[in-house]
């Protein structure tokens, strides 16, 4: 799994007329936020958060989106700094923390991604290994910085602030398509994955936060029900859906495609739907503004509250994984799988 490093700057809000009816959304995480796709090799605005803030204005036309998703970014990274650059902000943390603070009681919604990368960046090697032990390690201390990140949050918005942390889905489950061997790897990545979504739930819940299902909307777990797949044949839903919303089946890459997205968007809008949310009326809708074209960027990344994007490009000699990816993985065929190197020279 490769992920590709971004430079974002905080987002400079400004206020929409005499900023009585402005309100605003802020966005953080990882590449799952910040909408990276592999066949342009750069952050793009099909992220479920562009699509979420096009389906949430709909209901809120006052809304700003303050975009400050990371590409590779983890729970320590987004707490203390040293992926992305912020002006005037110390760290993702930092710069969503002003942003509450200089906009206070004008932010409607909080999401958040975060967390994959702290394991996978640590605990896989290139070969696919997965070392117990530091699986075991990195995933208390995900949860730690998670809750720390999460109650930070939740004590600086207002008291109308809506708050919603996501799951992840399970890319290993392609590995399916690799023959017997793979099947056993998908089906044993299954239980794992599912565990390291109960946690985080579990630490999200704990702050405050609701919680998009992202793994419901990629059928996780339906071993059961099958589908054709053109090329493949029969597979499990869950299958089907990995090679449906993400590129792992194409291109052997995690992160979800512009579908995948809007499936995101969708299991965040569900939690959002409901009547105490502000401006409450009508559920979030797609529309075809709702859905931006796959692989659309647009330039250098000062990002404003409308999200203008980072050039992208990762160390030569590190191997980055993707935010999109999960908390836990299998190891042997299915981590093997996804582990691949990224360099600069490679940018699209």
């Amino acid at each position: 799994m490769a992920i590709v490093l971004g430079t974002p700057g905080l987002a400079a809000a400004d206020e929409a007329g005499n900023g009585q009816d402005t309100t605003y959304y802020i966005s953080l995480g990882d590449s799952l936020a910040t909408g990276y796709q592999p066949d342009v090799d750069k952050d793009t605005h099909v992220a479920y958060t562009d699509q979420l803030y096009a389906r949430l204005k709909q209901r809120t036309p006052g809304l700003k989106h303050i975009r400050l998703g990371c590409t590779a970014e983890t729970t320590e990274s987004l707490i203390n700094g040293g992926t992305c650059d912020y002006p005037n902000a110390k760290s993702q943390l930092d710069a969503a923390l002003k942003a509450m603070a200089q906009h206070h009681g004008k932010v409607a919604y909080v999401t958040l991604s975060v967390g994959a990368n702290d394991m996978l960046l640590n605990c896989v090697s290139p070969a696919g290994t997965l070392d117990a032990a530091c699986l075991n390690s990195k995933s208390q201390s995900m949860a730690k910085n998670l809750a720390q990140i999460a109650g930070a949050l939740r004590k600086a918005g207002g008291n109308d602030t809506r708050f919603v942390g996501s799951t992840y889905h399970n890319p290993f489950l392609a590995a399916w398509l690799q023959g017997a061997a793979g099947q056993q790897a998908a089906k044993e990545s299954a239980p794992l994955v599912r565990a390291a979504n109960t946690g985080i739930t579990q630490v999200y819940k704990s702050t405050g936060f609701k919680v998009a299902d992202v793994a419901g909307a990629f059928s996780s777990d339906d071993f059961t029900t099958q589908v054709n797949v053109p090329g493949a044949g029969e597979v499990p839903a869950n299958v089907a859906r990995i090679c449906q919303l993400t590129w792992a089946c194409t291109k052997q890459d995690p992160h979800p495609n512009a579908d995948g997205h809007k499936a995101i968007a969708g299991a965040f809008a569900a939690v959002l739907a409901d009547n105490d949310a502000p401006g409450a009326g009508a559920s979030p809708t797609p529309s075809g503004s709702a859905t931006p074209e796959a692989g659309t960027d647009t330039g250098a990344n000062s990002p404003t509250t409308n999200g203008d994007l980072a050039e992208t490009g990762a160390s030569s000699s590190t191997p980055v994984v993707a935010g999109g990816g999960l908390a836990v993985v299998a190891v042997g065929t299915a981590a093997g799988y996804f582990a691949r190197r990224h360099r600069t020279g490679e940018k699209g």
